[in-house]
């Protein structure tokens, strides 16, 4: 698997997963967004469109990430989710814990302040 980080109107950072997410790399995963978190990102996408699978190991991770976020106010969002691994979060039920939206435009607007 490999994570592609992108800046979004200066508050917000995407995180791109490309592959998998299971034992052999979410400790990289976890490495990888704890030191965001620890940075003080706390508005952030995990853009899912080329996630082929995930592990228990792997949603242990996104369920970490999602508690140290909010423990410091902010929000994980996942867009692009289909296939397994959004049968996977179903089944989990998952999707009630994360914020899920079809691509990152909506998925950055969800971050947006009401009107």
């Amino acid at each position: 698997m490999e994570f592609i980080l992108e800046e979004i109107d200066g508050e917000i950072m995407v995180l791109r997963a490309d592959g998998g997410l299971d034992a052999s790399n979410a400790a990289a995963f976890i490495k990888t967004v704890e030191s965001m978190a620890s940075g003080g990102i706390n508005r952030l996408i995990i853009d899912c469109s080329k996630l082929s699978h995930i592990s228990s190991v792997g949603l242990g991770a996104l369920l970490r990430l999602h508690t140290r976020v909010a423990k410091q106010g902010g929000e994980v969002k996942l867009c692009g989710v289909s296939g397994m691994p959004m049968q996977v979060l179903s089944m989990m039920r998952l999707d009630r814990v994360f914020g899920i939206y079809p691509d990152i435009d909506q998925a950055r607007l969800a971050y947006a302040p009401p009107n």
